[in-house]
């Protein structure tokens, strides 16, 4: 039976007053079916698209069923937006700074998680990153609205992200790679988050010839553990597993049956470098039939390492090729070439790859893996020794969606919805049996996917996200750069119905997970009186009401100041030209939303204070003159008398 969501009577009086359907048995009078249908009527909107705006519309004051967390890809934030309205709720800054929250432009907070992100080896202080695959921290395999990791495309890095306050809270830059793709994903119970590298590199990270890449250049697939109760990353107790030259691509943990295991799709198995005459480097990359599917056995691997054998590389344990085929490790199964998505369906026990140059999914067993493994079905091993599976052996079967499959993503009645990049459509087709079902149009060319919940052991179905990376005519023409396009798509009717287009103006987004709004129990809308949000602790430089205070200690000037409608106290600071000033500013309010800033112009210097709130500004005073600080946000009738003065004694 068809769930029937909250609003569908709603919106069910709105289509019959367009059509002209009697309504009084639903309660609403002639003159409010009249005025309904002359609204639809004077806007164009046939009946289904009329449905359709009140499926999506939030009276004022309500709020939206489930969140959304998408990349932020070049602008490397993460998005938070609501489902089913589609409204930006929230822009969460991770790798990139911020001047509204003031992330990497004034709090010495963000700047301490930048500095720690950012491996000087590598490179200098990075201040932008790619973000591209959000993963939402989970238990027993459903999300458990703690945290939030995200990784870093460009740079190899994972941010990670408490999802109490809903601010970035570490970057680890991870060691023995550059790029990522593989993950980020959390095991199911976020044991580890996995990231894993796109293109290899020379493991000594020194400089190395191209024709030396078969040799010289490794890939890793790393496992990186969570501490339980703060959600942060912790290399220590980390590992790496070598892996070939391949590129490394999208990537999924095992569920239920299949836990413990995990699953890597790859590409270039040719190992072209672009250094073969006559042919460019894609041409030479795509002449293999097949590829290979990477088959982990994390968990196995877990206790390797804690057995001891493992070696130490640039700070982490890792477990070179070898080892890894000697102890079970890793094995490789055939995939159609060039795939760019590989997911594991709600029962743990199927494996869906879709490969961008073959109209098919393949459906891979679990069950039949093992057994290929078990009983040694091997079909030889690639150049590095790790054993390949036969094809035959470990898949249930394929299903013809269309041209250019990309991203699968489930619902709760057993069936899968492929994006079709090439096509511009989604296909939904059953689990069981193998079979096509229906396809949507979208607009166009669309990459990743989400449905509610779509990535648990329990996923919801009822909504569908399309991340489509064209919008062409579907918005206002506002420059030659044109916005990117979500589409929302309703899975609660016979036929999936589009339902609305949200225009995406902030980089490109790459994946999205959609979560139960009422599973984050943990948010808080105040902090305790002079929480440091990096440690959600107390800090030792927090300032209570009536103990504001100056304390000169050499060359280092501490301003203890508190933050209220509408002053700051102190709100004049004297200091001398080479002074190193720490400014610790409370806001000691306590109220919701009460929420301060503190800017000091010419020293580039501007941070956002939350009710509880204790950041510090840390800067030299090599700037002599007068500097008018004051709060940027609007807190009040008296918000512009909210300043103070800096004064810089030469």
């Amino acid at each position: 039976m068809k769930r029937i969501k909250a609003g569908a009577i709603t919106a069910a009086l709105l289509v019959g007053s367009v059509f002209g359907v009697g309504v009084a048995r639903w309660g609403l009078g002639a003159a409010a079916s009249g005025e309904l249908g002359k609204l639809a009527s004077d806007r164009g909107l046939s009946g289904e698209e009329a449905e359709a705006a009140l499926k999506t519309f939030l009276a004022p004051g309500q709020h939206d069923e489930y969140l959304m967390f998408a990349s932020g890809g070049h602008s490397g934030q993460i998005h938070v937006i609501g489902v089913p309205s589609m409204q930006l709720l929230k822009t969460i800054p991770v790798f990139s700074t911020d001047s509204w929250s003031g992330y990497g432009v004034g709090a010495d907070m963000s700047e301490t998680i930048f500095r720690e992100g950012s491996d000087p080896e590598k490179n200098d202080l990075l201040t932008w990153g790619d973000a591209h695959h959000p993963a939402l921290s989970e238990t027993e395999g459903e999300y458990d609205g703690r945290f939030i990791y995200v990784n870093d495309r460009a740079n190899g890095r994972i941010g990670m992200v408490n999802l109490a306050d809903f601010k970035t809270k570490q970057i680890l830059d991870v060691p023995n790679m550059t790029t990522s793709h593989g993950g980020v994903f959390a095991t199911p119970n976020t044991e580890y988050v996995h990231i894993s590298s796109m293109q290899p590199q020379p493991q000594d990270g020194e400089f190395t010839e191209l024709s030396e890449y078969e040799d010289k250049y490794r890939g890793v697939s790393t496992f990186v553990s969570v501490d339980q109760k703060s959600g942060k990353l912790d290399l220590a107790k980390s590992f790496q597993i070598e892996l070939p030259p391949y590129d490394q691509d999208l990537a999924d943990a095992g569920k239920l049956g299949s836990e413990g295991w995990a699953f890597i799709n790859s590409y270039n198995t040719e190992m072209a470098t672009g250094e073969a005459e006559n042919v460019t480097l894609e041409g030479e990359s795509i002449t293999n039939d097949f590829d290979f599917l990477h088959i982990i056995n994390w968990e196995k691997a877990a206790e390797v390492v804690e057995a001891g054998n493992y070696e130490m590389l640039n700070g982490v344990r890792y477990i070179p090729l070898e080892t890894a085929i000697e102890e079970g490790l890793l094995y490789f199964a055939p995939e159609p070439r060039n795939p760019h998505g590989v997911d594991v369906a709600p029962n743990g026990e199927q494996i869906v790859v879709s490969g961008k140059l073959d109209p098919n999914v393949t459906v891979y067993s679990f069950e039949k893996i093992m057994k290929a493994i078990d009983s040694e079905d091997f079909d030889g091993t690639d150049p590095f020794g790790v054993p390949i599976l036969k094809f035959d052996s470990v898949i249930q079967g394929q299903v013809e969606v269309g041209g250019g499959p990309l991203h699968s993503q489930f619902d709760d009645e057993g069936f899968a919805y492929t994006s079709l990049f090439v096509e511009s459509a989604v296909a939904k087709w059953s689990l069981n049996p193998l079979e096509l079902v229906e396809k949507i149009p979208i607009h166009y060319n669309v990459g990743h996917l989400v449905t509610a919940e779509g990535d648990t052991v329990s996923p919801d179905g009822k909504y569908l996200v399309s991340l489509n990376k064209w919008s062409v005519d579907r918005h206002p023409v506002v420059g030659t750069l044109k916005p990117q396009n979500f589409q929302l798509i309703d899975l609660d009717t016979p036929n999936m119905q589009l339902l609305k287009d949200m225009a995406i103006g902030f980089g490109e987004p790459h994946y999205t997970q959609i979560i139960k709004a009422d599973k984050l129990t943990s948010r808080i809308e105040v902090y305790e009186p002079g929480t440091d949000p990096l440690t959600m602790e107390h800090s030792e430089w927090a300032t209570e009401a009536g103990k504001e205070n100056i304390v000169r200690d050499g060359d280092n000037l501490h301003v203890y100041m508190s933050a209220m409608r509408s002053h700051f106290t102190p709100d004049i600071v004297r200091a001398k030209a080479g002074d190193h000033v720490y400014m610790h500013v409370t806001n000691i309010e306590t109220s919701p939303d009460a929420t301060h800033g503190f800017a000091i112009p010419g020293y580039n210097k501007q941070i956002s204070l939350d009710p509880g709130e204790t950041v510090t500004v840390e800067f030299d005073a090599t700037r002599s003159g007068s500097f008018a600080f004051y709060c940027t946000e609007f807190c009040s009738a008296l918000h512009l008398e909210m300043q103070g003065w800096l004064l810089v004694e030469p």
